[in-house]
């Protein structure tokens, strides 16, 4: 019989390590058991740095659309507010405010980041884009990026430090930890 703690020559090995680790069965490889312990803490630390990304990105867009609605932070374009009710300028800068504080605060995460992806989606494609093909040319980097950042929490739900887990009970479905979220997957088959 098999001892499954020792390593045969046809690569399996036993519990520490897959035919695939490099680290083998005595976590000696090139890769090493520090790595396998840096990548468990970064895991751990995961829906930390999810929040804090969150956090950051949902605190600046709310920035902007302070800054247009209110002339703070040296106001809209330079100076000053946005006239209430000009389209698109005002209500995008409504949008920044109200989705930048949901997301900043991680109440309704997923669909907040959803309309924040939208509207710098729109006002990239029709603010920027017309100028020139590239972000770096037509100065729609920020635009391209809030929306990129957006539709990243979108997918990955508000992280740790989210107030949604605090009202009721009630969490959200990418508040969950990803462990949990997989065993309650229903794997696809082809």
């Amino acid at each position: 019989m098999n001892n499954p703690n020792t390593t045969s020559t046809t690569g399996t090995t036993g519990t520490t390590g897959s035919p695939t680790d490099p680290a083998g069965p005595t976590g000696s490889g090139a890769s090493g058991s520090g790595a396998s312990t840096l990548t468990g803490r970064l895991d751990q630390a995961q829906p930390y740095a999810l929040g804090l990304f969150r956090i950051v990105v949902g605190l600046l867009f709310a920035c902007h659309g302070a800054a247009s609605l209110f002339g703070v932070l040296g106001g809209a374009m330079g100076g000053g507010t946005v006239p209430a009710g000009t389209w698109p300028s005002w209500y995008a800068a409504v949008i920044q405010l109200g989705a930048g504080g949901l997301v900043l605060l991680g109440l309704g995460t997923r669909t907040a980041a959803f309309l924040a992806s939208g509207s710098m989606a729109y006002a990239y494609f029709k603010v920027h884009q017309p100028e020139s093909l590239f972000p770096l040319q037509n100065g729609g980097e920020t635009a391209a990026l809030f929306c990129w950042a957006f539709v990243l929490l979108v997918f990955t739900g508000p992280g740790a430090l989210a107030l949604d887990r605090l009202f009721g009970g009630r969490v959200g479905a990418g508040s969950a930890p990803r462990a949990e979220r997989e065993e309650k997957a229903t794997p696809v088959t082809a």
